[in-house]
């Protein structure tokens, strides 16, 4: 018998997804710098029948209140082509929600002006966090939308690392955005917890 699926879009690293697959799900992780786009990804062939949620952290960078004093002064192309892929992801999402055992989605970006730019998402935000809420020391408004049971359980720990995405991974290179970018562990386990597709 096939293993439930659950899609994991813009997720180098694993880190949101390695509950579900340490829980026995069989994860398709979809990230450029793994050597899919999602915009070529024929996600068609997939079974949407045997899918049971997706997970999705498009970049931030052209979204993040972090650079909200640049917005003015950046070419609007990229924040077109962010867009864009938010766009391509609710296109996927749409699918696969018509098959017979999908339970959730969920769209995961820092604080900022997500929402503002895609307007299917207004209305769709559920969730507001803080890792520290989760066991990890260190600040960064976090922001979910989407279909989801929110009621994680929290875990709060003093942020002594203060801000740490600002402090230790500043910068515009590949490695300190992707670092930036892991899904903190503790939160990705309270959200595996909340949404474990055997239990909802």
């Amino acid at each position: 018998m096939s293993k439930p699926i659950l899609i994991s879009l813009f997720d180098q690293s694993g880190s949101w997804s390695n509950p579900y697959r340490n829980a026995g799900y069989d994860i398709i992780q979809i990230d450029l710098q793994l050597g899919t786009d999602v915009f070529s990804w024929d996600y068609s062939q997939i079974d949407r029948n045997q899918v049971v949620g997706i997970l999705a952290a498009p970049p931030c960078t052209e979204f993040a209140a972090l650079g909200a004093k640049w917005w003015k002064k950046k070419d609007p192309k990229l924040l077109a082509e962010s867009i864009k892929l938010v766009d391509k992801t609710l296109e996927i999402i749409c699918h696969f929600s018509q098959g017979q055992q999908f339970k959730f989605w969920v769209i995961e970006n820092p604080v900022g002006r997500l929402d503002k730019c895609i307007p299917a998402l207004k209305g769709k935000r559920l969730l507001s966090f803080q890792p520290c809420e989760f066991g990890d020391p260190y600040t960064k408004r976090t922001i979910l939308w989407g279909h989801f049971s929110p009621w994680l359980v929290r875990n709060h720990r003093k942020p002594v690392m203060g801000s740490k995405m600002h402090r230790l991974y500043g910068g515009k290179s590949e490695r300190t955005k992707r670092l930036r970018s892991i899904t903190p562990s503790g939160f990705a386990d309270a959200f595996f917890q909340a949404n474990n597709p055997a239990k909802l």
